[in-house]
C-alpha cells in the first residue's frame, strides 16, 4: 500500500525529527538505553529528574548509582546505591551493585582504617547478594575476587575463593575457570593458570571474554606475539561480552602492538556498546590509536564524541587539549 503524503506535513515530520521531538526507534531514551550507550550525562540528568517525582523508586537509585560508577564518581554513587538497597533490600542486583562501588572507593582509599571500613561493607554486599540469589553468577565472580584480593584479616582466603568457584561450575563454567586461574596466579602455579585459563575459552565455547583473559595473562607474562594471536583469535571468536573488545584494544595500545586490529575491535564494540564498557572510554582509545597513526583531525572527533556522552571524562578533555595545539 502506497500512502500520499501532503509536501507540508512532510516538512513538518521533517522538522520535528530535526527538533528530537520524534526519535527513531533505535535512539536511546530510557534510562537503561542511555547507560547501555554510554550516555552518562543525560542517563544522570533523566534518572535526576526521575527521583526528584518519585523518591522510592529503587531501581532509578540503583541506575542512578551505575552512571555515577561509570564516570568514577564514588561517593555520589554510593549515596545513590545505599538509597535503593534501603529500599528494596531483598534485591539481589542492588546489593552487588554496592558491593562494586564499595570497592572502587576501598581501592582509592589505600591502606587506612577507611579501606578496613570499606572492605567489610564490601564483603558484606557481595556475600548479601550471593545469599538473595544464589544463581547470581556475577555476584560469586566479583566475590571470589574478594576473596582473593583481600587479606585473611579482612575476611579473605583462597579456599574461600575456590568454594565460589565450585558453585560457579554449573552456572558459568567459564568463569568458574577464570577463578581458578586467578588462584593458581596467585600460588605462582603459571602453568595451572594458563591451564584454566585455556580451559575456561572450552567451556565458553570460545568466548571473546575468555581469550581477552588469556590474552591479558601471556601480557602480564611478557609473551607479547602470542598475546597479540590470541587477540586476532578474540576477534573472530562470538562475541559473549562486548567490552570484551575494548578491553582487547585496550591491551594492543598499551603494548603498542597491531593498531589497525585495535581499531577494528573498537569500532565493532562501538556498533553495539553496552554499560559495562562505557561508550565514551571507547571513543577516547579510538582518538588515541587515530591520533598514534597520524590522523590528529579524526582523533579530535573521537574525544569530542567522548566528551559529548562525558563531559566531565578527564582523560579526553586532556587528549583534546594535545592534538589540538
Amino acid at each position: 500500500m502506497q500512502l500520499n503524503c501532503h509536501p507540508r506535513r512532510g516538512r513538518l515530520l521533517a522538522a520535528l525529527l530535526l527538533a528530537g521531538l520524534l526519535l527513531p526507534a533505535h535512539a536511546a531514551t530510557s534510562p537503561k538505553e542511555l547507560l547501555a550507550a554510554g550516555s552518562a550525562d543525560e542517563a544522570i540528568q533523566t534518572l535526576e529528574q526521575q527521583i526528584s517525582h518519585s523518591a522510592t523508586d529503587a531501581e532509578s537509585y540503583n541506575l542512578l548509582c551505575r552512571a555515577y560508577f561509570m564516570i568514577e564518581e564514588w561517593d555520589r554513587g554510593i549515596t545513590a546505591c545505599e538509597k535503593a538497597r534501603n529500599l528494596d533490600p531483598q534485591n539481589s542486583l542492588y546489593h552487588l551493585w554496592l558491593g562494586r562501588i564499595y570497592g572502587e572507593k576501598a581501592d582509592r582509599a589505600g591502606v587506612s582504617f577507611a579501606a578496613a571500613g570499606l572492605a567489610k561493607k564490601v564483603r558484606t554486599s557481595f556475600e548479601r547478594a550471593a545469599e538473595l540469589d544464589p544463581t547470581n553468577w556475577e555476584a560469586r565472580v566479583n566475590l571470589a575476587e574478594f576473596y582473593l584480593d583481600a587479606p585473611g584479616i579482612m575476611g579473605g582466603g583462597k579456599d574461600k575463593a575456590r568454594a565460589q568457584a565450585d558453585a560457579l561450575l554449573p552456572l558459568n563454567p567459564g568463569m568458574a575457570h577464570w577463578v581458578l586461574a586467578r588462584i593458581a596466579s596467585k600460588e605462582k602455579d603459571t602453568a595451572a593458570a594458563e591451564r584454566e585459563y585455556r580451559a575456561a575459552i572450552t567451556a565458553s565455547h570460545s568466548g571473546t571474554r575468555a581469550w581477552f583473559e588469556l590474552a591479558n595473562f601471556l601480557f602480564h607474562a611478557n609473551r607479547l606475539d602470542e598475546m597479540e594471536q590470541a587477540l586476532r583469535t578474540l576477534e573472530s571468536s562470538p562475541v559473549d561480552r562486548p567490552d570484551s573488545l575494548m578491553d582487547g584494544a585496550s591491551l594492543l595500545l598499551r603494548t603498542g602492538r597491531d593498531y589497525p586490529l585495535a581499531v577494528r575491535l573498537l569500532r565493532r564494540y562501538l556498533s553495539s556498546p553496552v554499560e559495562q564498557g562505557p561508550a565514551f572510554k571507547a571513543h577516547d582509545y579510538l582518538g588515541q590509536l587515530l591520533e598514534k597513526q597520524g590522523d590528529r583531525h579524526a582523533a579530535a572527533e573521537e574525544f569530542r564524541a567522548a566528551l559529548s556522552l562525558s563531559h566531565t571524562y578527564a582523560r579526553a578533555q586532556e587528549d583534546l587539549k594535545r592534538v589540538e595545539h
